[in-house]
């Protein structure tokens, strides 16, 4: 392939939305628990491929969006697949500190239904003034 080859079979494989986004779900690859769902767009699948660290297309504040740039909380990505209709992936991850979310939970999914309301059902390991001091 040539440096004016741009075609990328693999990223072309996948399916995009409207506006060249695909879901992303990052999961645990040690406890099989998923800890965060974001957005990326080819250039962030490209850097995430390339560096080995997920970087995400952030939607509020329109640029690219490596995990971890604020907090330290990186997270290393040990595998990345995609489902049967190549319209989702999933970022098997090391999550540095064991903290995915900017609430300073292991998880941004830590709501969990109780009837008709969402009680907050996992701690927060460090509280995010802490993560997020600068």
């Amino acid at each position: 392939m040539s440096d004016l080859d741009t075609r990328q079979p693999w990223l072309d494989a996948l399916r995009w939305d409207a506006d060249g986004m695909i879901p992303a779900i990052a999961q645990d690859a040690a406890s099989g628990r998923v800890v965060m769902f974001a957005w990326m767009n080819r250039a962030s699948l490209e850097e995430t491929v390339r560096s080995g660290n997920a970087v995400y297309w952030s939607r509020s504040r329109q640029r690219l969006w490596r995990k971890g740039e604020e907090s330290g909380h990186v997270q290393r990505v040990l595998a990345i697949r995609t489902d049967c209709d190549g319209d989702v992936l999933l970022l098997s991850i090391e999550q540095a500190g064991g903290i995915a979310c900017h609430t300073g939970r292991e998880s941004c999914f830590f709501h969990q239904l109780d009837g008709r309301q969402w009680v907050a059902v996992d701690p927060v390991l460090k509280d995010p003034k802490d993560i997020y001091a600068k």
